[in-house]
């Protein structure tokens, strides 16, 4: 499931920077972004997305090393990595009780950082993937694009037929990045279906180790799917998913909530998930995560919180 909540957040970042309509060509030069993305899933604990750095925020969440990560997990572990990653700047916001409150998202991708470094303009292109700590008041205002994820359990041992045309309906929404599933003991990417059955991508495959050449390049026909698309029948995929969306600008969410309404929400018993304008006034209140104030970079606060306080008296649980 980590290799699953990789591609879809490099789908995230790959619609941040270079668009949904680019591709992929074999031998063909590849802009400076593409590269920066494929650097950031390189599997060395120095990479801000990489599976060191996945497994290792897992602990947080519960999960020990070498532990199954269910699809809520991995969203939780994104979300927090996020946090991180001052050049993709994203807003990761993971949806609760089945809920996604317009009102937080909007707070979230509007509100500025408080110790980020940079503003949101083309400098963000020349700074580490990591990003670096400098004083300064935080970012400029702007919109900060979301990657929406909202987890989901679509029946008890298997998926209640009923949420099944929902389920379709999100491939078809523009801002859709597929969701995270599978079945017992097997993770997939799902990106589409056909019919009753679902198109995934598996990342059950070796492959031979790939680091970024002296000039910044990666070698990067592994990180490309190099045969056609599995397919399962949607009957078979097990009930716990997350459902993945990018917004880039605000007309973006704007148009998915739209969507919701009018393709997901007239369902009128048994929704698949709920769309409300309002903060619930039962939840606790809702605070926007931000980067923990450390003096370190979040590989080296992911590896050893050892780091992160000279004292024990210090200690204190972060929120994040």
């Amino acid at each position: 499931m980590l290799r699953c909540g990789q591609m879809m957040l490099a789908q995230a970042l790959i619609c941040r920077h270079l668009g949904r309509d680019w591709q992929w060509e074999k031998h063909k030069k590849q802009p400076e972004e593409y590269h920066r993305i494929l650097r950031c899933f390189l599997d060395r604990k120095d990479c801000c997305y990489s599976i060191h750095q996945m497994a290792q925020m897992g602990v947080g969440e519960g999960k020990s090393i070498g532990e199954w990560f269910g699809p809520n997990t991995v969203a939780q572990v994104l979300k927090k990595l996020a946090l991180f990653d001052e050049w993709n700047s994203l807003a990761v916001y993971v949806s609760m009780d089945n809920t996604v409150v317009i009102e937080d998202i909007k707070k979230m991708c509007w509100s500025p950082a408080q110790s980020s470094s940079v503003a949101h303009s083309s400098a963000h292109l020349h700074r580490s993937a990591l990003g670096q700590n400098k004083n300064t008041a935080g970012l400029c205002p702007g919109w900060k694009p979301l990657l929406l994820i909202i987890p989901l359990r679509l029946g008890i041992n298997h998926i209640n037929p009923v949420y099944i045309d929902a389920f379709k309906e999100c491939f078809k929404m523009p801002q859709s990045l597929g969701a995270l599933g599978g079945k017992p003991n097997n993770a997939y990417y799902f990106i589409g279906f056909l019919g009753n059955e679902l198109i995934y991508l598996d990342p059950h495959t070796t492959q031979s180790f790939v680091d970024s050449e002296e000039n910044g390049t990666v070698d990067d026909e592994s990180f490309h799917c190099q045969q056609a698309p599995h397919r399962m029948k949607i009957m078979n995929l097990d009930p716990s998913v997350a459902l993945g969306f990018f917004c880039k600008e605000e007309c973006d969410f704007d148009n998915w909530c739209s969507l919701v309404q009018k393709e997901i929400l007239k369902q009128q018993s048994l929704r698949m998930f709920e769309l409300v304008q309002k903060h619930p006034p039962h939840w606790p209140p809702f605070i926007p995560p931000t980067k923990p104030e450390v003096t370190t970079t979040g590989a080296e606060l992911i590896e050893s919180t050892d780091k992160l306080f000279e004292l024990e008296e210090e200690f204190e649980i972060l929120s994040v």
